[in-house]
């Protein structure tokens, strides 16, 4: 669409505060005091630059979703963005300046989103006391507290309506969709972690996925129907001189419905399934990087699923690893190839790709989530790095990423970063974690095929094929 660009500009407006408690707390939890950064950071404190992208709009946070900006669906002409306090529902009908069409208040950490034709399924990874969207918190050691995913039905994108819930072990801290072979259910893989023998909801050793099935034409019968143990030899135990993070559930899983498999991100462990059977998911691979990653966060195919790139989000999305201090192996990607084995599918490291802009020590930069770019013959992806900004690297050569457009706010402008960034019908959406819903308009000559392609939907940890 637009030509090739370098932008630099004083950011408008206030300063953004201080990263929220959350994120605060894990800084400190997981990675412990930030050094100071080696070089001066490439995007000065306040302003704002990019290459080969363009910012068209921000939708600002306001009303009753004052929380943390999280994960984002897409389908029709809606994106579906979450929030900490709920989510929100933007009409994409103008591309470059979405508009705010209903809120919906429902607070529960994360409130991930995934939509399926009319079905919303929302993640709720905090103990409250009850099911209910005026629900208030309460200690997880309680019995009575609840966690797990939240459904509701979107026939009528604005006027959704919460219709049923399912009660998960340890919480729903991200949900990844996988619908039956004849379309008749929707499985919902709900992942969740971090155990303690003081949680009556949450007991270690925590090794399982929890199998949510949703009859689509009936989804008020959705429950639990399996608990598949993923991990029999309990995983990996972590390092904690390396902030390595002990494996006990799985942070994010991605499906490919299509070749019947996923990829799981299991905070120490990386695992490929085979889903053909959607309620009895089997490890077919599995890789462990005892030097370089320390949590693993997310998983992404690449088209024809012949490649997985992980993420490692190094210090829980508190820390600062663009400072030039850290290697550009860590708080980074792994690609991986998926190779064929004497005994089957087997994944191979090829590579790491960091962003390679100096940021700040006071910038909370690594690895979080992206998307595909639909550009066949390619693999291309557009990626949020919290307050590293976006970035859109090429892997189609997976030993020798490389990145092709970006956009970076500097210190100040924002209050944690951005969470998401997804490619949808020729722009690319991010929902930021203080400054609301951004729009992105990525140089024609990198994404000029995929502007042709035209999705009905996108759900990032659900992946579908592409083609015009």
């Amino acid at each position: 669409m637009r030509r090739k660009t370098f932008t630099r500009s004083r950011a408008r407006g206030a300063a953004g505060v201080a990263l929220t408690a959350f994120f605060a707390a894990a800084a400190v939890a997981l990675a412990g005091p930030v050094a100071a950064a080696v070089a001066d950071p490439d995007v000065p404190p306040g302003e704002t630059a990019s290459s080969n992208m363009t910012h068209l709009s921000n939708q600002p946070k306001n009303g009753a979703l004052q929380g943390t900006g999280s994960d984002i669906a897409f389908q029709g002409k809606y994106a579906f963005a979450g929030n900490y306090d709920g989510f929100t529902v933007y009409d994409l009908t103008d591309k470059e300046n979405p508009e705010q069409v209903v809120q919906v208040y429902c607070p529960g950490s994360q409130n991930d989103v995934s939509v399926y034709k009319d079905i919303l399924v929302l993640s709720t990874d905090s103990s409250r006391s009850d099911d209910s969207c005026s629900s208030t918190t309460l200690p997880a050691t309680e019995k009575a507290a609840w966690e797990g995913i939240k459904i509701w039905d979107i026939s009528n994108p604005l006027a959704p309506e919460y219709i049923k819930s399912v009660e998960t072990d340890c919480g729903s801290h991200t949900n990844s969709l996988a619908p039956s072979k004849d379309g008749r259910n929707l499985y919902a893989y709900v992942s969740s972690y971090s155990p303690n023998t003081t949680y009556p909801d949450c007991q270690p050793p925590h090794d399982f996925v929890s199998i949510v099935k949703i009859p689509v034409r009936s989804p008020t019968s959705a429950a639990l129907v399996a608990t598949p143990n993923l991990f029999p030899d309990g995983g990996y135990e972590g390092d904690p001189d390396r902030r390595a993070s002990t494996t006990s559930g799985c942070h994010d899983i991605t499906t490919y419905a299509k070749y019947d498999l996923a990829a799981g991100a299991c905070m120490g462990d990386g695992i490929l399934m085979d889903i053909s059977n959607r309620e009895s998911p089997k490890v077919i691979s599995r890789v462990r990087d005892t030097e370089n990653f320390a949590f693993w966060h997310s998983a992404t195919f690449n088209n024809d699923a012949t490649k997985v790139v992980f993420t490692d989000e190094l210090g829980g999305g508190g820390l600062a690893t663009c400072t030039g201090e850290y290697a550009p192996e860590l708080g980074a990607n792994g690609i991986y190839d998926i190779e064929r084995g004497r005994y089957g599918k087997k994944l191979e490291l090829a590579s790491y790709y960091k962003i390679p802009r100096i940021n700040t020590a006071n910038e909370n930069c690594v690895a979080h989530n992206g998307s595909l770019i639909p550009v066949e013959g390619k693999d291309l992806m557009v990626q949020s790095w919290y307050q590293g900004g976006v970035s859109v690297f090429d892997f189609t050569d997976s030993a020798n990423p490389r990145e092709v457009a970006w956009f970076d706010r500097g210190e100040g402008v924002s209050s944690g970063g951005t969470w998401s960034t997804y490619y949808y019908n020729g722009y690319a959406y991010s929902n930021d974690l203080g400054i609301g819903f951004d729009t992105f308009d990525i140089d024609n000559s990198i994404d000029g095929p995929a502007e042709r392609v035209r999705q009905t939907s996108l759900n990032p940890q659900m992946q579908t094929s592409f083609s015009r």
